[in-house]
């Protein structure tokens, strides 16, 4: 009895230590299924989250994502304003330029015969342009453009430019309207892009036969090294005089041998020929400027002349070396006057000029104008990280002689130097000075004069 009593006391430790162990084991079996529970619901609520939050952005997009047929609205690589279809095939653009030119003369006339007596400095909106530019189903392209400026302060607001251009058949482009006739290396140059303030003189003189900007019809075509248009030209805009008809054939052909991303060469030709000229109070007159147009008047120039025909043979030679740009003209001017007064007449004029961008940039050749464009500053201006644009110092000579037999119209030479700083994209200064003379006799004598001139325009252009 007693020793049971004792075997059952040694036994009760045992027993009641493996009942311990047991409930023990039910309670981790518990947690662990409470763990994964626990789990399973962090995952639930997880999902949950990411599901709301692309709900939430979801409902974002909707309310905010216009309908698949929408119009879009984007500046364009110039900063215009642009919109366009969905399908990207009609687009609209608004375009503005402004040049406002400011400046002075030293102006010495040889003897008080010389017309003019004085040359007026000042400040005037030389080109102060606004209008709309797009294209419709892909081939289509529109321009329509009113200009408030012009030489000599002009304010009356007139048509630039309004055409209409196909470029379904490819290379071809067919134009049509008022506009800048694509004629001369210099002329095909966009006023945004030139070098300098204004255009050489014989390139102007060349231009108001049958070229600048009038009514044309023409066709060019292009690849990346070659370019070449053909152009019927009437009167220009501003002409309403039935006696005012002008009616001239242009064209123009540039080949480049060397095209690389440092180095290129532009060789080309131009021919222009007018064919019914302008009679009565209208016949025609070479005359320009002496390279600033601030004071609107003329210092060289033939007189009207009554004409038959007239033709300009010119040539082209451009180039690129890095940031060193070069290019230069010769124009071989031809005019037979009608019977009975008087002989045919000669006359020529060139220009050269080169630039070079300080800063480093370079003039890129433009493959659909066959010319070369302006300068895009790598650092635009920001006084803020120290950056100053692209500086640009150029040079030029140019001469053209109107003298001829009867004609004295006179022989004007001019070296032009150039500082230009482009702001950014849009915007730049520009800084001319010229020294120029014009050798010029009619029966009262001597009636050329010396000058010197400094100008700068401020230009912004979308």
């Amino acid at each position: 009895m007693a020793i049971a009593a004792v075997a059952v006391l040694a036994g009760a430790p045992a027993a009641a230590q493996d009942s311990a162990v047991a409930r023990l084991e039910v309670l981790q079996t518990e947690i662990s299924k409470l763990q994964k529970e626990v789990a399973v619901l962090k995952r639930d609520v997880a999902k949950g989250r990411q599901g709301v939050r692309r709900t939430v952005k979801q409902v974002a997009a909707i309310k905010t994502a216009p309908p698949a047929d929408s119009p879009s609205i984007r500046m364009s690589s110039s900063n215009r304003p642009t919109i366009c279809s969905s399908d990207g095939r009609n687009c609209i653009s608004l375009t503005s330029r402004l040049q406002l030119d400011f400046g002075g003369y030293n102006y010495q006339p040889n003897t008080a015969a010389t017309t003019p007596q004085d040359l007026v400095g000042g400040v005037i909106a030389r080109r102060a342009q606004f209008g709309v530019i797009g294209t419709f189903l892909d081939d289509w392209e529109y321009s329509f453009v009113f200009e408030g400026g012009g030489s000599g302060g002009a304010t009356s607001v007139v048509l630039d430019k309004g055409y209409l251009t196909y470029s379904g058949f490819e290379p071809f482009k067919i134009w049509g309207g008022i506009l800048s006739v694509p004629y001369m290396l210099d002329r095909a140059t966009s006023n945004n892009n030139i070098t300098f303030m204004e255009r050489a003189a014989p390139v102007e003189v060349a231009a108001g036969i049958g070229g600048a900007t009038r009514s044309a019809f023409g066709i060019t075509a292009n690849d990346r090294r070659w370019w070449a248009g053909a152009f019927l030209s009437g009167p220009a805009s501003d002409r309403r005089s039935r006696d005012a008809r002008q009616a001239a054939v242009t064209g123009r052909a540039v080949f480049l041998p060397v095209l690389t991303n440092d180095a290129s060469l532009l060789i080309g030709g131009d021919v222009q020929y007018l064919f019914d000229a302008p009679t009565g109070a209208s016949e025609l007159n070479l005359r320009d400027r002496i390279e600033m147009r601030i004071d609107g008047n003329r210092i060289l120039g033939t007189g009207a002349l009554p004409i038959d025909s007239a033709r300009v043979l010119s040539a082209e030679l451009a180039g690129t070396l890095g940031s060193f740009h070069f290019q230069g003209e010769y124009f071989d001017f031809n005019v037979e006057r009608t019977p009975g007064n008087g002989p045919n007449l000669d006359f020529s004029g060139y220009y050269f000029q080169s630039g070079y961008i300080l800063t480093g940039e370079k003039r890129s050749y433009s493959a659909n104008s066959g010319s070369y464009g302006g300068v895009t500053p790598s650092r635009p201006f920001d006084w803020r990280t120290g950056d100053w644009g692209a500086w640009e110092i150029a040079a030029r000579y140019s001469v053209v002689d109107l003298n001829d037999k009867d004609i004295l119209g006179g022989r004007q030479e001019n070296v032009t130097l150039g500082l230009n700083w482009y702001v950014n994209n849009n915007m730049r200064f520009m800084l001319n000075y010229i020294n120029g003379k014009v050798d010029k006799r009619n029966s009262g004598g001597d009636v050329g004069a010396d000058y010197q001139a400094i100008g700068g325009r401020a230009q912004i252009a979308f």
